[in-house]
């Protein structure tokens, strides 16, 4: 079947224990515009390099158009729990420094062309450079956390780095596998992906103190809500267009990973759609994107990837519940809803 803006627009449902917030996405970058501007302005200046190449490819991929919703998270849960300080700028920063590093990184793995509507710096620079200058970035978010002066925060994204690591090489393990399960699929986007968005969000009740009371609450929804980003993804692989999505539609097939909408299919399609798909899979490549687009359209594939998506938003909001009310939960509810309900 095709899958239109309903499908992902649907309610997140009666679990969250929220009524929907009428709170936008603009809305929720207003609320914490001088934070980002002042994200903005240190990222440039820790960016900065007496390697001209650093200074280039750095700023190309960092200027790249990103929703910047890894430091966003940062930002409006430390909010969220009071804090007045300033380390929740320094610390967005850095999220957004490791998650850069890890663009390079993937671009290269995948040799990726495509990334926000832009040529990748792979195929710019080339990869040796991609990979040293995503190595730069890592080490420059270690030296600015260790600023910080506090441990627990080293602790968090340290482990979040590493763990990172991990879900990287679960991926290539899984790439070219159509015998990958859902439950393997899913353990890589909480390792790869949500991983990052799940250390954001606690980071917010460690610098206001509030660790022991709300951690554990704001781990849990940005784990959920990573999670609901990447399998929202999963459903604009294929039914998106390239322009809008900002990279070619079927990337991930033609490099030969078997994302959520292909496991329906490898489980739930008919032996000639099994086929194919599994084919597909094991060989990777462009010819054979639009069969099993046109097979994915005519099955409940992405109905299902959308509905499991929605459920993770769901379960996202619903940890929010210890949370004292404020503007800046409100916001936190938002991003959410705005996770399922993207176009790009």
């Amino acid at each position: 079947m095709q899958l239109d803006s309903a499908d992902l627009n649907a309610p997140c449902g009666p679990s969250s224990g929220n009524a929907p917030t009428s709170m936008g996405i603009e809305q929720v970058y207003a609320l914490v515009d001088a934070d980002r501007r002042a994200v903005d302005e240190l990222i440039q200046r820790r960016l900065r390099s007496e390697v001209v190449l650093i200074n280039e490819l750095g700023r190309y991929i960092v200027n790249s158009g990103g929703k910047r919703l890894r430091p966003i998270l940062v930002l409006l849960s430390a909010r969220a729990l009071g804090y007045r300080g300033e380390e929740h700028v320094h610390l967005a920063a850095v999220v957004e420094f490791i998650h850069t590093a890890t663009l390079l990184h993937d671009d290269v793995v995948d040799a990726s062309e495509l990334r926000r509507g832009r040529e990748t710096a792979n195929a710019i620079w080339g990869n040796e450079a991609s990979v040293l200058v995503g190595d730069f970035l890592y080490s420059r978010s270690f030296q600015m956390m260790v600023e910080v002066g506090e441990p627990r925060v080293m602790e968090i994204l340290a482990d979040a780095t590493n763990t990172i690591a991990e879900g990287e090489v679960m991926q290539l393990l899984n790439c070219h596998d159509p015998d990958t399960t859902e439950e393997r699929y899913l353990a890589v986007i909480r390792y790869k992906t949500a991983k990052l968005f799940e250390a954001a969000a606690r980071l917010g009740a460690v610098l206001a103190g509030e660790e022991r009371r709300f951690g554990e609450a704001l781990a849990r929804y940005g784990m959920h809500l990573g999670t609901a980003y990447q399998l929202v993804d999963d459903v604009l692989d294929y039914s998106a267009d390239s322009e809008e999505m900002g990279k070619n539609v079927g990337d991930d097939l033609a490099e030969g990973k078997p994302t959520l909408p292909l496991i329906y299919v490898l489980r739930y399609g008919d032996p000639e759609q099994r086929r194919l798909v599994r084919r597909a899979v094991e060989q990777g490549g462009r010819e054979f994107i639009e069969p099993v687009r046109a097979i994915i359209e005519s099955t409940d594939a992405l109905e299902y990837t959308a509905r499991s998506a929605r459920a993770e938003a769901a379960l996202a909001i619903e940890a929010l519940g210890p949370l004292p009310d404020s503007r800046h939960k409100d916001a936190l509810v938002a991003l959410a809803e705005f996770c399922i309900q993207r176009t790009y």
